[in-house]
């Protein structure tokens, strides 16, 4: 790829500030598209300008003033032949103040308002005008910048790119079909095996920018333009382009590239997928003891989805090569026992496993389990966290080095480079979204052969997502919750009516249940947030001094939080005061009510995450979810969808919808390339024709794959790490 500082005509600031855009080639630099489009092909009078509307004016300034009240301010108006229009900024420069100067000729652009002097725009884009400056021929594009880095700047830039790209010999015989006329098809997107044969793939020039990298057939099913087509008329549409469909990338030069995009991201997660089969991993045997010891001994038995999971996971580690399978469930469905029952498999292999959670509160929910379950059939357990004593630790590490702890339940502290283990043969991660990619593969290399690796979630994942972000795992879905649970009720009441809240907890509380009240992180503040619940701790204590009220929250000690959540869970705290820190790995089966604060300010997952805190035992549940009487749109939204619904992954969706796939990948957006054309809401079936196609693409044009993974990724093993 050409490297834009040997381009010439680029001087050293313009590449210095293209570079601040993460752009660093010509290709980079002919894929950063547009935000938006202003039309600039026509000019409008004065007197038929619209409130409301943008529009272009030219004219004569005839007068320009500074003023100072109520703020500095500077005025112009500018003249055309059937009248005047008001321009005013209220940040400027001298170099603004002498471009008004009166008798000067501008083309102004901006929206139109209804000001006192008639209409008028606040902070229009202005341009000298002369004798021969000419009406736009194409929509302007406005493109994504930085602090230093002009519109005309950018735009100058991208036409240098697209016109070298011209100066290469055009591509082989056979073309897509091209041009704006052309439309994605309306059929459904075939299966591989109905594609046409894709052809040759083409022997075009390396250093051709605009060059096609898949064969020709790869677009033949859905009537494409071909790639230079499609990125010429999204840099440059013409007068009469589909604007609205520009703006929402419906069009079919932005389906292509989006295509195109998602092509990628499946090569690249199938290569690496393929390339994990080829390493060597621990091949376990299935149990035959401590697995079935482990059910009997169980005080219920497992559903039906439990157990189709559960041999997904035996399956695959029997096999050869490491497992890394994302195991999703909703909150309560029962992921700990499967989890175990594959450490089981494990141990009775003779390996060591290694259990990590994101937060001590989960971590220690985890080890009180496997402590009752496995302490029966003598297997030794370690417990590694940062918050304990030197002596302790020192005394875990040393039996996880000796191999004697046969399981270790932990946090962040397992892939301390301190920690070795003798012979680590699966690390099972729960909330792995809650863990960056460095994270996880510290912790998987700290066995040889390579550990396998599962990994859970209690957040449902859409199947978007799962298709796309999730594409180089194997994912297993339990689907169906405990016989047994009770329904949770949810209610949404506003804040003015707290008072009534304050007495169901009481009536709860009195009648031998407990419960939560959780207070919202206000502004992403830690501090806030402490003060919030501090706040809340002391009003709740005069509120209720008959009960015995608890405080936890993400600033307190690790010894301090672990004494609160055990008086909870023994009962002795009757209402416990909370942050969202208790959103995971807490199962207390007698609390059945819980109040959330500010339930508006936080996200669908979370509300059913703490949602799923409650309904865990025999009593009556309910959720009261407390919001603020002035609701926006997407709050409102929210609310909507989780006061309707109690399914995971319809929540799920509903969430990707209302906030993009950001909430769910976390930090493994770190290892996996992120979307920055195709959303996955808008393009379900362009991901579909991208998943059937890519494991044939990289088995019959290995080389075209190789092209294609450069071009959207800058290098072509830049593939998804954990």
């Amino acid at each position: 790829m050409t490297n834009l500082s040997e381009i010439k005509t680029f001087s050293k600031p313009l590449v210095a500030n293209l570079n601040k855009l993460g752009i660093h080639t010509i290709q980079a630099l002919l894929l950063h598209l547009p935000l938006r489009y202003i039309d600039e092909t026509h000019m409008t009078s004065v007197r038929d300008l619209r409130v409301g509307e943008p529009s272009q004016v030219e004219g004569e300034i005839v007068h320009t003033e500074v003023t100072y009240k109520p703020r500095k301010a500077l005025i112009a108006r500018l003249e055309d032949a059937s009248g005047q229009l008001t321009l005013r900024f209220l940040h400027f420069y001298p170099s603004q103040i002498s471009m008004l100067k009166v008798g000067n000729k501008l083309r102004v652009y901006g929206e139109v308002r209804s000001g006192f002097f008639g209409y008028e725009m606040v902070h229009p884009t202005c341009k000298a005008v002369g004798e021969k400056t000419t009406v736009a021929e194409t929509l302007t594009p406005v493109y994504p910048t930085v602090a230093g880095l002009t519109q005309g700047n950018l735009r100058k830039a991208i036409a240098t790119a697209l016109n070298l790209s011209n100066i290469f010999p055009p591509p082989g015989r056979g073309r897509a079909r091209v041009g704006v006329e052309s439309r994605v098809s309306q059929n459904s997107y075939p299966h591989p095996n109905l594609l046409p044969e894709m052809g040759k793939e083409l022997d075009t020039s390396k250093q051709n920018p605009l060059a096609e990298t898949l064969p020709m057939g790869v677009y033949q099913p859905f009537q494409f333009p071909s790639f230079s087509a499609s990125l010429k008329a999204l840099h440059n549409p013409p007068p009469d382009a589909d604007l609205q469909g520009l703006e929402e990338k419906t069009t079919p030069e932005w389906q292509r590239l989006a295509f195109d995009e998602l092509l990628a991201q499946q090569l690249s997660m199938r290569k690496h997928y393929a390339r994990r089969r080829s390493v060597d991993a621990p091949q376990f045997k299935q149990s035959k003891q401590l697995v079935s010891a482990l059910l009997k001994s169980l005080p219920f038995a497992l559903t039906q989805a439990q157990q189709k999971v559960a041999v997904e996971i035996q399956n695959d580690l029997t096999q050869p090569h490491p497992m890394q399978r994302l195991l999703q469930g909703d909150v309560g469905s029962g992921k700990t026992i499967v989890a175990c029952m594959a450490a089981l498999q494990s141990i009775e292999s003779g390996w060591q496993v290694a259990l990590m959670a994101p937060t001590e509160i989960l971590a220690e929910q985890h080890f009180r389990k496997m402590i009752g379950w496995l302490t029966p059939l003598n297997i030794k357990i370690a417990w590694l966290t940062g918050s304990q004593s030197k002596k302790d630790r020192d005394a875990a590490m040393q039996i996880i080095a000796d191999g004697s702890a046969q399981l270790v339940i932990g946090t962040h502290a397992l892939f301390q480079e301190a920690v070795r283990f003798k012979k680590l043969g699966l690390a099972i991660i729960d909330e792995q979204h809650r863990f960056g990619v460095h994270q996880r593969l510290a912790l998987r290399q700290k066995g040889q052969p390579e550990p396998h690796q599962l990994m859970m979630t209690a957040t449902p994942i859409p199947r978007t997502l799962s298709m796309s972000y999730y594409a180089d795992l194997d994912v297993s879905v339990i689907d169906e919750l405990p016989p047994g649970r009770t329904p949770i009720a949810t209610k949404l009441v506003s804040d003015v009516r707290r008072d009534e809240i304050l007495q169901r907890v009481r009536e709860a509380c009195t009648q031998g249940n407990q419960a939560y009240w959780v207070c919202p992180l206000i502004e992403e503040s830690e501090a806030l947030q402490l003060v919030t619940a501090n706040d809340t701790y002391a009003l709740m204590q005069n509120e209720f001094p008959e009960l015995r009220v608890g405080l936890v929250h993400g600033r307190m000690k690790p010894v301090e939080k672990q004494a609160v959540m055990a008086a909870f869970s023994a009962g002795e705290t009757q209402l416990l005061v909370a942050t969202t820190v208790i959103e995971v790995g807490v199962d207390v089966p007698n609390a059945s009510l819980m109040v959330i604060e500010h339930a508006e300010r936080m996200g669908l997952s979370q509300l059913h995450q703490l949602r799923g805190r409650v309904g865990r035992g025999a009593a009556k549940s309910a959720c009261i979810l407390l919001y603020q009487n002035k609701l926006s749109e997407t709050a409102r939204a929210r609310l909507k969808v989780i006061y309707e619904s109690s399914d995971g992954f319809a929540i799920a969706q509903a969430d990707l919808n209302l906030r993009g796939p950001g909430e769910y990948l976390g930090t493994r957006q770190s290892g996996v390339p992120m979307l920055k054309i195709a959303d996955l809401n808008r393009d379900v079936e362009l991901l579909n024709a991208a998943k059937n196609i890519a494991d044939r693409l990289i088995k019959e044009h290995p080389s075209a794959v190789e092209k294609h993974l450069e071009r959207w990724m800058g290098r072509a093993d830049e593939l998804v790490k954990v």
